[in-house]
């Protein structure tokens, strides 16, 4: 191959390389020896795809004034070639052990070089502003459709996690006077734990000294009711990094704290959110009433309660936004399939109770089995929810226990207390299947 064409399929992979990674590749195969890519970035919006260096690492090099005046550096064995664009010098690309005649051929080749990575850091930024803007919305969706502080935190800990990809995400929330962890489960970094224990009322978002770590206050009508935590597993947190998660933070604080003026309006509702069934207060007084009303008229009356098998792992597999889509698509089947009397109720988490007037265990049994296989039979679209993976549709199954009441011996309290017991021999016994008490 002439060292023309040679160069000709240098500059086309150039061209259609994405990454640093992919340019220090390409240029060491090409010059048979090691290269490295020395990089500085003003604007102080590096990418994780950067090895981020300031200007004193410019200047390290033996002669760098030459490399500002656009000439290259020969040290022994070494050659430091500038990289400028728009007359500004962004970095050097240094090839070890190198030959006389890579000396004009680095030349030729620097100014695709600094165009490509360019082209490459602006990419990043325009990704990064699209992901900011995405889970910017998305939190504050979050709202829309939940009340629960249990529910919402772990979903806004998985939209931070998948916007900082290359960062660990903790969220501390204020509870009697101190900061407690309550995204994830735990964290292992004593540093952490040790100055999270020691924050005040802070305003302003704090840093270690390698700026590594990040503590950003959640601020809410000027309080301090918690700190969104966020570490690099590399680099330092950037410029751009840090005014996103701040303007995050502040849309986190808002939420959490529309959640805690919620939950305390909706405690006085009587529809669950999420799936518009009647939530489990509510259900205590509707029970109370249809067993008043059973044993005065003498008529059956049954409840069905109702798990989804394996919903944890839906969470953990596919992340909590398709747990949500999977419970409202669980509750609109199950609606679906009863009377307009019946009534439906979010008894807590991934269980529902369901109370049918007028209907023996028999009859109770019949309506059970048409809900678990409606529910077994839906396939559930999760491809606009799920990012994790290629899976667009999944299925889900459901397991029942049935109790009849009997105003002789029951309360309303017990009718539904033995159809939670047959539940749960069903599902000690194999799932997706129906169990009366």
């Amino acid at each position: 191959m002439t060292k023309d064409i040679k160069l000709k399929n240098l500059f086309q992979a150039l061209c259609d390389t994405t990454n640093v990674e992919g340019i220090t590749s390409l240029l060491s195969d090409y010059f048979n020896t090691k290269v490295n890519l020395h990089i500085f970035y003003n604007r102080g919006n590096t990418s994780k795809d950067f090895e981020q260096f300031n200007k004193s690492v410019i200047y390290e090099f033996e002669d760098a004034a030459n490399l500002l005046k656009n000439q290259a550096i020969f040290n022994g064995k070494r050659l430091i070639n500038p990289l400028f664009l728009h007359n500004k010098i962004i970095g050097a690309v240094e090839i070890i052990k190198y030959k006389q005649e890579d000396i004009e051929l680095i030349s030729i080749i620097s100014s695709v070089i600094s165009i490509k990575l360019n082209n490459i850091e602006l990419n990043y930024e325009i990704n990064q502003s699209v992901n900011y803007s995405t889970a910017m919305k998305n939190i504050a969706k979050i709202i829309e459709t939940q009340y629960e502080l249990s529910y919402i935190i772990p979903l806004i800990g998985e939209i931070m996690d998948m916007f900082l990809e290359n960062h660990l995400v903790y969220i501390y929330l204020k509870q009697n006077n101190k900061m407690k962890l309550v995204w994830p489960n735990a964290c292992l970094d004593e540093a952490i734990i040790k100055k999270v224990s020691k924050l005040t009322a802070e305003k302003e978002p704090i840093f270690n000294k390698t700026k590594t770590v990040g503590y950003f206050p959640l601020i809410n009508e000027n309080n301090t009711i918690g700190y969104l935590v966020t570490k690099s597993v590399n680099k330092p947190i950037t410029v751009l990094e840090i005014y996103q998660i701040q303007q995050l933070a502040k849309q986190i604080a808002i939420t959490i704290n529309r959640a805690k003026v919620y939950a305390e309006i909706l405690k006085y509702a009587t529809l669950d959110a999420l799936t518009g069934f009647y939530n489990r207060r509510q259900l205590e007084e509707r029970a109370k009433q249809e067993t008043s009303h059973a044993k005065r008229r003498g008529t059956p009356l049954c409840a069905i309660m109702t798990d989804i098998d394996f919903f944890k792992k839906v969470n953990d597999t596919y992340g909590h936004a398709v747990g949500d889509l999977v419970l409202k698509t669980v509750a609109k089947v199950i609606r679906a399939q009863l009377r307009e009397y019946d009534i439906a109720a979010r008894y807590g988490g991934e269980e529902f109770v369901i109370l049918l007037p007028f209907t023996n265990k028999e009859e109770a049994y019949l309506v059970a089995e048409r809900l678990r296989k409606a529910v077994k039979n839906k396939a559930i679209n999760i491809e606009k929810f799920n990012t994790k993976n290629k899976t667009q549709t999944i299925n889900v199954t459901i397991s029942l226990g049935i109790s009849e009441y009997n105003p002789d011996i029951h309360s309303a309290k017990e009718l539904i207390m033995n159809a939670d017991k047959a539940l749960y021999v069903s599902k000690e016994t194999g799932r997706n299947k129906v169990v009366t008490a």
